[in-house]
């Protein structure tokens, strides 16, 4: 990448207000020269890095809560998980065939087959304990209690598979087929650690060690809320003015691809007491706000009129594009003094919400969740086709990634750019590719990070 003077795509950002999918709506990213005046950043904006900072350090991992294993799916676990017992608990039989003292038969083979009386018909689950004599046998299925006196298990295909009396032509080498007691884990062993999140593998861990529950930090609960009196219901009529609501759909979706618990209230009309008893009431149900629409400087950033008001907001701009006005911190304690939930009051504009989420919004969830992985994996690749980006702002661009076994190449979803209103490519888009704040120009087989979002 090289950096250039001239941009062509500098951005007057008002993003803060919805415009949603409307390529005229309010708060929008014009995605043509701007007057100077309007592209000016202000001194008080922040990096990238430091709007991250500021909000990973504001929000911690939920309070750990004692779940069943069904409730644990998908959590990250906030305690070590030790084992209640020997894992086998018990010497088992690894085959379905015969458990038998070796000794009466390690000479069989198919030119001398050995016969041997079978005592006895172990099932999985059985409780009886047979003692296995000299020249004795005992039918057993996989999984079975290994009987007293037996040593070793014939596999079934090397038998006549006799009930009464079993013919054996294959000679079994010591221990076979044997499971013993604790050969994976001893009863106070160490299972799990905290930090893991709970899959399929790591569920069948703990239930074998004995865990009926486990300690693990809760998935956080999301109320996801559009703004703007222009949003209705998609599929219902537009009039004049109106778009339909594509944001709470989107930021909804991930919070649930982050982990959260999403509470889609869809869409709230330019009415400040509307919004602040919607707030007031969910306050107390949810761990965390995500808005949309209304944190810029214009005559109905609802939001913005709502929640600057606390004293527990900062509203301003960060030097990236999409995205540049955002909003974050807490609403009003609770009666108990407990912190209120964390607010994220990002701009309107799909592409601008969708690129604000992934930069800060995933991170802080995931956090909430345990985790210390917090941010999507990156990788370099080549550019295929060529863009400008403003100076002065990181930039996201919305590209498609391609893969082949050499080379990993990225081409721009949209041709209009990066525009926040561009969201028909943003649908096209499987990452996010970085563009610092110093690069101006960006030209056909530059390597560029990109942050891989699908």
């Amino acid at each position: 990448m090289t950096g250039h003077e001239h941009n062509a795509s500098h951005e007057h950002e008002h993003d803060g207000r919805r415009g949603d999918a409307h390529p005229h709506g309010r708060d929008h990213e014009h995605a043509h020269p701007a007057p100077a005046d309007d592209c000016a950043i202000p001194a008080s904006a922040r990096s990238v890095a430091e709007q991250q900072g500021a909000v990973l350090a504001t929000v911690a991992p939920l309070p750990p809560a004692r779940v069943t294993l069904d409730e644990a799916r998908g959590l990250v676990l906030a305690e070590d998980i030790r084992s209640a017992t020997d894992i086998p608990p018990f010497d088992n039989s690894a085959m379905d065939g015969y458990a038998v003292r070796r000794v009466d038969v390690q000479q069989a083979s198919a030119a001398a087959p050995v016969t041997l009386p079978v005592i006895a018909d172990l099932a999985a689950g059985t409780a009886d304990n047979p003692r296995i004599g000299a020249g004795q046998v005992a039918r057993i299925m996989t999984g079975a209690p290994m009987p007293d006196g037996a040593d070793a298990v014939v596999p079934i295909e090397d038998t006549d598979r006799g009930t009464d009396t079993v013919t054996i032509v294959r000679a079994p080498a010591p221990s076979a087929h044997l499971r013993r007691a604790g050969e994976d884990v001893r009863a106070g062993d160490t299972v799990l650690v905290a930090g893991v999140r709970m899959g399929p593998t790591r569920l069948a861990a703990a239930a074998s060690a004995g865990a009926g529950t486990v300690s693990a930090h809760p998935a956080p609960r999301v109320a996801v809320i559009s703004t703007g009196s222009e949003l209705v219901p998609p599929g219902q009529a537009t009039g004049r003015g109106q778009i339909p609501d594509s944001n709470s759909f989107l930021l909804a979706a991930a919070v649930a691809e982050a982990g959260g618990v999403p509470v889609r209230l869809g869409s709230v009309a330019d009415d400040e007491d509307a919004l602040r008893e919607l707030l007031a009431a969910q306050a107390g149900l949810v761990d965390a706000f995500v808005l949309s629409g209304g944190v810029s400087v214009g005559a109905y950033d609802v939001v913005k009129a709502v929640l600057a008001p606390l004293g527990t907001m900062r509203f301003g701009p960060v030097r990236m594009q999409p995205g540049k006005p955002q909003g974050f911190g807490r609403w009003m304690p609770g009666p108990d003094g407990s912190p209120g939930p964390v607010i994220f009051a990002l701009p309107g504009n799909p592409v601008s919400a969708y690129v604000s989420f992934e930069v800060f919004v995933r991170p802080a969830l995931r956090r909430m969740q345990g985790h210390t992985d917090l941010h999507r994996p990156t990788v370099t690749a080549t550019v295929a086709d060529g863009w400008t980006s403003p100076s002065g702002r990181a930039q996201y661009m919305p590209v498609t990634v391609e893969r082949d076994d050499a080379l990993t190449r990225v081409r721009r979803a949209t041709s209009g750019g990066s525009g926040s209103h561009l969201v028909a490519g943003l649908g096209q888009a499987t990452g996010l590719a970085i563009v610092p704040e110093d690069v101006t120009l960006v030209a056909a087989g530059d390597l560029v990070t990109v942050m891989l979002t699908s």
